[in-house]
């Protein structure tokens, strides 16, 4: 039976494979893509020009308040979390959260981004 080994891989770079053994590539990949993964999650995102900075706190969906006024999320409304991934309202009820977000031209919140501590620091763009 073949079984597919990192020592099957003649171009594999600096012959990681050879030089540590096929179980120990394995652990080099991994902690690479480790490595990689935090890097690109601690790059600061950037926002549209005309983005908001408020306090955002979910009473109950699509009821908002925004520093401490009321509020409403459009249908379709998206909310990314400080890892750039969606996250339902839901989930946010009672918290109190840093956020950026753009509103529709009725008036309704159309994005959010929760911010990390350091975005937060950062001061928004006139």
């Amino acid at each position: 039976m073949n079984r597919w080994t990192f020592a099957n891989i003649p171009y594999l770079p600096f012959s990681i494979s050879r030089a540590l053994g096929p179980k120990w590539a394995w652990v080099v990949l991994l902690l690479g893509l480790i490595c990689t993964e935090v890097a690109l999650c601690q790059a600061l995102r950037s926002f549209p020009a005309r983005v908001q900075r408020a306090e955002l706190q979910i009473t109950q969906s699509p009821d908002i308040l925004l520093n401490a006024k009321a509020a409403r999320l459009a249908p379709g409304a998206r909310i990314r979390a400080e890892n750039d991934l969606l996250v339902l309202p839901a989930s946010l009820v009672g918290q109190k959260l840093t956020v950026n977000f753009l509103l529709e031209p009725g008036g309704l919140v159309k994005d959010v981004w929760i911010l990390r501590p350091a975005e937060a620091a950062q001061p928004l763009a006139p």
